[in-house]
């Protein structure tokens, strides 16, 4: 296994005492049972590594562990709300670390339109600002913290939009 910032990418000490907190303990390992979970920060480190580089999870360097493994690792937590839960707790601390209470009581919606490489199925034509491709809504607090982004088709109308990130 890999030890603390081989990369750029791999999380800090500073960033793992806190992550470390918030992820879940690794019981399970893709694979079956028997098999012996990954230690979690490699995954994150490899979670990392393919969010900033962009690389696909196979071109992930073996020092990270197996890349479908860790996204696996990735999938998993998606589905099980970990990368929301983490968000969200973070982003409390951060408000109260301000002197501000956990939860924002107003905030600010704004969106952009890209255009997209690929075809997928969620695109569209925004009309207003000539993009054919998606849209993305972000709710943000007073003090800029995100607190939902949505990836829609371009031609949704901003109000739907806006209904979604509520």
């Amino acid at each position: 296994m890999s030890t603390a910032c081989d990369y750029p990418t791999d999380a800090s000490e500073a960033q793992w005492e806190v992550l470390h907190l918030l992820l879940p303990k690794s019981k399970w390992r893709p694979g079956g049972p028997g098999r012996k979970p990954l230690d979690r920060r490699s995954v994150i480190n490899g979670i990392f590594y393919v969010h900033k580089t962009g690389c696909q999870w196979r071109m992930m360097p073996k020092e990270f562990g197996n890349g479908h493994t860790i996204y696996e690792y990735f999938r998993r937590w998606r589905r099980e709300g970990v990368w929301a839960r983490v968000m969200d707790t973070l982003r409390q601390w951060e408000r109260q670390s301000q002197g501000r209470l956990p939860e924002p009581s107003a905030g600010c919606v704004d969106s952009q339109s890209i255009k997209t490489a690929t075809q997928a199925e969620e695109v569209g034509f925004d009309g207003h600002k000539k993009v054919k491709g998606r849209q993305r809504p972000i709710l943000v607090d007073t003090l800029g913290l995100i607190v939902t982004v949505v990836v829609t088709a371009a031609n949704i109308d901003e109000r739907q939009d806006l209904m979604t990130l509520v």
